[in-house]
């Protein structure tokens, strides 16, 4: 089921109330829940949903250490010493969070987003096809620009006449009656046609924006912010929607899908370290099909991914698996 992928889960502490002490184990997210399971017991101590959140802070307890808390029904649950720090775990659960409660809006209930796997991957295939959709009509906004640009290639082909015409009767014998008017009358033509030349402007059609989480390079910068998938590259932006890096389509060398909520962008190098970004999203199961349509060449989906994926050549997942850990 969709709801027991694990997305990520991170060491730490959780306070028992009921014991007055603090237990180590692990966190962990998945789609629609928050777990907590302790280390030496094994036995799972929270368990609830993300729709029955209605608040996650950073708090310090004993007014020492640092601490996250979540209030879920008018409990409040505590979680300290995380790793690999406090502000990514707080970045990724709220995100997942806020995405579920816009979902929830949306949707008017939360049923939707704990359906079976297949109605699940038809809506994905919806979504895709509305994606699709979008693209052809930007594909057909393109087409609409060339044929300006062919307009204007045409008229410059006619002011190029008109400029061997003239050339022509300004090499004729003086006595030639007609030089005169031939002379005014291109000259009179030429402002009305150069005004056309703004029309070959163009403004490219965004195929999909989603908020993300961003990692660079190391986890403990994982901070918040936007994907923007268009029809020549990827566009990443931190949460003021300043530009952090514009992979152009040609840049592009590997997208790996580690899970349907995570992938990682990279540009190779020689000479210097590799350009690479890791992206974790709730929405990402939407714009996987799009990357898919757009970088069919360089798109690999490893273990995780792979039943996602549907039919997929182990093979080459571990090939992927390795080029990351390397």
């Amino acid at each position: 089921m969709n709801e027991d992928i694990r997305i990520h889960s991170w060491p730490c502490s959780y306070y028992l109330d009921t014991s007055k002490q603090w237990i180590p184990g692990k966190l962990s997210l998945t789609p629609t829940s928050i777990r907590f399971t302790a280390d030496k017991s094994g036995e799972l101590l929270v368990d609830f949903r993300l729709s029955g959140i209605s608040q996650i802070k950073k708090e310090s307890s004993h007014l020492i250490f640092s601490s996250l808390t979540v209030l879920e029904k008018g409990t409040k649950h505590w979680f300290s010493s995380l790793h690999p720090n406090r502000n990514v775990v707080f970045n990724i659960l709220e995100h997942f969070w806020r995405e579920q409660l816009v979902s929830s809006q949306e949707g008017g209930a939360g049923a939707a987003l704990e359906s079976s796997k297949g109605r699940e991957l038809t809506g994905m295939l919806e979504g895709s096809q509305k994606r699709l959709e979008d693209t052809a009509k930007v594909l057909h906004s393109q087409g609409e620009q060339f044929d300006n640009i062919m307009r204007g290639l045409h008229k410059i082909e006619g002011d190029m006449d008109v400029a061997d015409r003239l050339l022509t009767e300004l090499e004729s014998p003086s006595w030639w009656p007609f030089s005169t008017k031939l002379w005014k009358t291109p000259v009179e033509a030429k402002p009305k046609e150069s005004p056309a030349a703004p029309d070959g402007g163009s403004q490219e059609g965004i195929l999909l924006r989603i908020p993300v989480i961003i990692t660079h390079r190391t986890d403990s910068s994982a901070k918040p912010g936007k994907l923007t998938v268009l029809p020549s590259g990827l566009e990443i932006k931190d949460c003021n929607s300043q530009l952090l890096h514009r992979f152009e389509a040609r840049e592009v060398d590997d997208i790996w899908v580690h899970s349907p909520y995570e992938i990682s962008v990279r540009q190779r190098f020689i000479g210097k370290p590799d350009t690479s970004f890791r992206l974790l999203a709730a929405r990402m199961p939407q714009a996987i099909p799009i990357l898919q349509v757009h970088f069919s060449r360089k798109i690999q989906f490893l273990e995780d991914a792979l039943g996602f994926a549907g039919a997929r050549k182990s093979p080459q997942a571990d090939l992927g698996t390795s080029i990351w850990q390397a």
